[in-house]
């Protein structure tokens, strides 16, 4: 590289580069560029250029432009209007500037000539890359459209050249200034080809890219144009026929619809589909009700929209001990699911079975649980469902086709992450017209829910983030299947001391709240409550002594309006005069032993309560004797009692014939009753 440095006018060239033995043509506006060609018209007609790296830049300094540039000779110049100039120049050889000289009216600089490394041998790597390269520029050329075929027709007689083919290839790429001017770097000429290949591919990928998209653009433009003719045809024909109502506008209202949801692919062009089949429909054809049904249904649906959680553990905990007492394991579970939820908010949702006895606040307490958590709360009641399109709904080609009631479910809620109660669960029934329960599996299955297809939508739904809780009051009838997906929590009858706190700081505060009364008008003792527990009601749940309570306090309001009496007091030593005489006796245990009675205990539906077994031998012929209502397992259990007997007469010193000369009479007076 020679050292020797000289002085010379700079043009700042913007977007653009320029190679030796390459000819450009330029616009001059800016007034130092102007300056400075007129300053290199008077020395000679030569001229440094340099790209600027900032094409916006209005004043160039130093750092603003590329240090190796192109001297070039100004071979025309033509006045314009404005005082503007344009230039016609060929660049010679590359130099570097070093330094500048602002102070003139033009941008002048200190440079240093390049010397560049040509090859000496044209090997046949070099050959080779110079026949790829004329390729590649031929498949580059095809592409484009702005190369003229005069650039082409001089680069292919110019390859022996190399140092021209090269930097004429350079000049006819439509690439980026940056990418442009590394290539201008580069001063030996093998280096210079390698350089040109990997640009020339890249380019040439980034073209066919953009003539594909041009193309499809194309092709929908076209597409929309051939549309746009035939609605205009339709609208006349239905004119001339007499279809006044113009549906146009309803199809407006749909498409402008369909923009502000954000639907998935596959749901938008189901609705394009039944959009256009309503566009090509006579306005009042039965047909186009049943598409305009459809869509008023996918649009209703909460595609987009959820309601915010509240994941506030010690708020949701006051609010469901508020309105429950006891259910500590519903309570604790759904505390556990928010800590998740807050920790993990992807996780899928979880899916309860509370399972119990009537009566014990399964409903009730589902409902405080989407008014803890803040979620929109549908109840679905499944008793006696017994056709699975109640589930999955009808194929909208039906007369009266609807959705099913888990998307009706959905609609109701308004959002698309409500709390849905299935409700009764277990009294679903399966006939010809199919299985409701198996519908259920894929509805109640997190891995498989978040596509749930319902026949009438035929697109999918995501239900993933509606959170299920099921109620059942015997899982011996729910079918394995649907068992399997359900995360069960079993809800015991309540025990005394909680009947007697739900009553007391719940039924009672509802009953006096429902019949607009105080407690300073009717007092209900705590002895009375208890009072109507024991003697007045026997059920797992509280719903008779919910009525009960309802029954004092209406009883009392009719006693005070009768007799125009400030308050009316209720213990237990007055219970009777409002409810009648006890309905239940308490059941006395027998704590002395007495011959052929034995205690024994049972379970109920109401809790734990004791049977007091009967037996008696009379003279006979070996007959026995089983009275009360009692089951088949109450039966055996007696028949192997007596085979027990007999298996041990010796030890008993009893009759090893006692079977065959007495009758064994043996009576459970607890097993009559239908409670049992």
């Amino acid at each position: 590289m020679n050292l020797e440095f000289f002085d010379m006018p700079v043009l700042a060239m913007r977007g653009a580069n320029i190679f030796p033995h390459t000819v450009i043509s330029l616009d001059i506006q800016r007034n130092i560029s102007i300056n400075a060609v007129e300053e290199a018209m008077r020395r000679g007609q030569r001229i440094f250029v340099s790209a600027q790296k900032d094409a916006m830049c209005e004043m160039p300094k130093f750092d603003d432009v590329y240090e190796y540039g192109v001297i070039a000779k100004i071979k025309q110049l033509l006045r314009l209007p404005n005082n503007n100039l344009r230039i016609l120049i060929e660049g010679e050889s590359i130099a570097k500037i070093v330094a500048f000289n602002s102070r003139r009216p033009y941008i002048s600089g200190k440079l240093c000539a390049v010397e560049l490394n040509p090859v000496k041998r044209v090997t046949k790597k070099v050959e080779a890359m110079v026949r790829h390269l004329t390729d590649l520029f031929g498949e580059y050329f095809s592409l484009s459209n702005y190369i003229p075929p005069e650039a082409l027709i001089m680069i292919n007689s110019v390859t022996d050249d190399t140092d021209k083919f090269s930097y004429l290839i350079a000049t006819n790429i439509n690439a980026p200034v940056d990418k442009k001017q590394s290539i201008l770097e580069i001063f030996t000429t093998a280096k210079r080809l390698e350089a040109l290949i990997k640009l020339l591919i890249s380019e040439i990928e980034i073209l066919k890219i953009e003539n594909d998209i041009e193309n499809k653009v194309r092709e929908k433009i076209d597409k929309h144009q051939k549309e746009y003719f035939l609605r205009e045809q339709i609208k006349v024909i239905q004119t001339e026929l007499g279809d006044r109502e113009d549906i146009s506008l309803e199809v407006n209202e749909y498409l402008n619809k369909l923009k502000k949801y954000n639907l998935t692919d596959e749901v938008k062009e189901k609705v394009l589909d039944e959009i256009k089949r309503l566009q090509l429909m006579p306005a009042g054809s039965h047909e186009a009700t049943v598409v305009r049904t459809y869509l008023d249904t996918l649009f209703d649906l909460p595609w987009n929209y959820k309601t915010k959680e509240n994941l506030n553990l010690s708020k949701c905990e006051k609010v469901l001990e508020k309105d429950h007492y006891g259910l500590c394991k519903v309570k604790e579970r759904i505390l556990e699911y928010l800590a998740v939820k807050d920790t993990a908010p992807k996780k899928n949702g979880m899916i309860i079975c509370l399972i119990g006895p009537p009566g014990v606040g399964k409903t009730s307490v589902v409902s405080s649980i989407a008014k803890a958590i803040g979620r929109n709360f549908v109840r679905l009641s499944l008793g006696g469902v017994r056709d699975e399109a109640d589930i999955r709904g009808h194929r909208k080609t039906y007369i009266g086709a609807m959705p099913g009631r888990i998307i009706n479910a959905v609609k109701l809620a308004g959002s698309s992450n409500p709390l849905i109660l299935l409700d009764e669960i277990d009294k679903m029934a399966s006939d010809f017209r199919g299985d409701p329960a198996a519908a259920l599996l894929e509805v109640l299955d997190k891995e498989q829910n978040h596509n749930f297809r319902d026949h009438y939508l035929e697109v999918p739904f995501d239900l993933s983030d509606v959170m299920f809780i099921t109620t059942a009051n015997s899982a011996a009838t729910i079918p394995p299947a649907l068992y399997d997906r359900l995360e069960i929590i079993e809800l015991s009858s309540y025990t005394y001391l909680e009947k007697f706190n739900i009553a007391k700081k719940h039924l009672l505060p509802k009953q006096l709240k429902e019949h607009n009364i105080t407690k300073s008008q009717v007092n209900i003792s705590d002895s009375a409550l208890k009072e109507v527990i024991d003697f007045y009601t026997m059920e797992a749940g509280v719903r008779n002594l919910e009525r009960e309570i309802a029954t004092l306090v209406r009883k009392a309001i009719f006693e005070i309006k009768r007799d125009s009496l400030l308050k009316v007091t209720i213990t237990d030593k007055n219970v009777s005069k409002y409810l009648g005489v006890r309905k239940f006796i308490k059941q006395n245990e027998e704590y002395e032993n007495e011959a052929g009675v034995v205690n024994g205990l049972a379970y109920t539906s109401y809790g734990g309560t004791m049977l007091t077994v009967e037996a008696n031998v009379l003279d006979g012929s070996g007959n026995i004797e089983l009275t009360g209502k009692l089951g088949d397992v109450m039966k055996e259990s007696a028949k192997a009692a007596i085979c027990y007997i007999r298996a041990k007469a010796d030890e008993l010193n009893i009759d090893k014939e006692f079977y065959n000369k007495k009758d064994i009479h043996i009576h459970v007076p607890e097993g009559a009753t239908p409670k049992d």
